[in-house]
């Protein structure tokens, strides 16, 4: 059954990337529900390599800071939580756990960096984009971003692991009076083709 039209404008129509956020808190509870709910979309093999550092802190943001474009200062370092989104590039040695029913899949990536570079990548922005959609489900608004040092973000959030930083996410209530207004899209007979 279709989710209703109130949902969809949720989650897509109404929903815009947030530049400014109000001073309400996000709870660690929403935070984990939010997880709950995008560990259930579908990747690979179920091989799930998307890692979150949700930083809720002024400390853990001041952390970051260093690391942002300065035009990214405000809008993150005020958000109630700000989500790294990273991928572990050894996700496969979950995959006994994750794909029980060939727990030999873990071969098919152990022995190839390339491929396995490529499906955390692709897997974790997947995943990335399931975490935007469960927190508009959940009543958050989202100002996902780019403008950032991957490397230095990996050095201070991921040191001594495989996991390298995908995106930035910030989380919480969004203030409309810091939204743009929507740019245009691709039409479909722009971007799609049916074959």
């Amino acid at each position: 059954m279709a989710i209703n039209d109130d949902a969809l404008n949720t989650i897509f129509r109404d929903a815009r990337s947030q530049n400014k956020w109000h001073d309400e808190p996000v709870s660690v509870a929403l935070v984990q529900a939010i997880y709950e709910l995008l560990a259930l979309g579908p990747t690979s093999a179920n091989c799930s390599p998307a890692r979150f550092v949700f930083l809720t802190s002024e400390a853990a943001k001041e952390r970051l800071k260093p690391f942002l474009i300065e035009t990214n200062y405000e809008k993150t370092l005020t958000a109630p939580v700000v989500a790294i989104v990273g991928h572990d590039l050894e996700f496969y040695e979950k995959i006994p756990q994750l794909f029980p029913h060939n727990p030999d899949a873990k071969l098919w990536f152990s022995g190839n960096e390339e491929l396995a570079g490529i499906t955390a990548f692709r897997n974790g922005t997947l995943q990335g984009a399931y975490l935007m959609i469960a927190a508009r489900s959940l009543g958050l608004d989202c100002g996902p971003m780019s403008g950032f040092d991957n490397a230095g973000v990996d050095g201070e959030f991921f040191a001594n692991t495989k996991v390298k930083s995908n995106f930035i996410c910030n989380l919480g209530h969004g203030d409309p009076s810091g939204v743009f207004d929507r740019s245009p899209r691709l039409a479909f007979d722009e971007a799609c083709q049916v074959l």
